[in-house]
């Protein structure tokens, strides 16, 4: 019989308790916010409005596969699927990586460049009165250094982590 002793978890303080609360009732309801309002305004859900952001912002307008699912934080399995149904839609598709038989690339096409020029006025005006006007420029700089601090920490360094990009 194994009787070392167990660790107690570190609960969290009722401070603590009432920040870890807000911070999961904020970020729940902003990706709410958000992806209502592109659904309304340019039948599309949130992440796929980034999924065409992360591709207009490459060069050419593409990715390979794999890195997209990487910037995404997605497994390739959802990503294939989401891609799937853009390219029903016409706004990307896919080509063939010519050095690698195994690797596709994901482009954004012309009429998908068109759909996120249309969508993101509506989008950026849901960030700015979701966020930026609900903060002043104070609380803009802490927040964006908090976010920053938690995105690091939460990168995994060690090799062979469980990524979800690699599933």
């Amino acid at each position: 019989m194994n009787t070392a002793p167990v660790d107690e978890p570190r609960w969290l303080s009722d401070e603590e308790q009432r920040v870890w609360r807000a911070f999961v009732h904020a970020t729940t309801l902003l990706e709410d916010h958000l992806d209502r309002q592109l659904q309304r305004d340019a039948g599309m859900p949130h992440i796929y409005y980034h999924l065409l952001v992360q591709l207009a912002e490459a060069p050419h307008r593409r990715l390979r596969m794999t890195e997209l699912a990487m910037r995404m934080k997605i497994t390739r399995s959802r990503l294939s699927h989401a891609v799937a149904r853009l390219e029903k839609k016409g706004w990307v598709r896919r080509e063939d990586c010519p050095s690698d038989k195994r690797g596709q690339f994901t482009v954004l096409t012309d009429q998908g460049v068109g759909v996120l020029e249309e969508a993101a006025p509506g989008h950026v005006a849901a960030v700015r009165q979701a966020i930026f006007e609900q903060l002043s420029p104070d609380q803009q700089k802490a927040l964006g250094e908090a976010m920053g601090l938690i995105a690091e920490g939460l990168q995994p360094k060690e090799a062979g982590a469980d990524l979800p990009w690699l599933r």
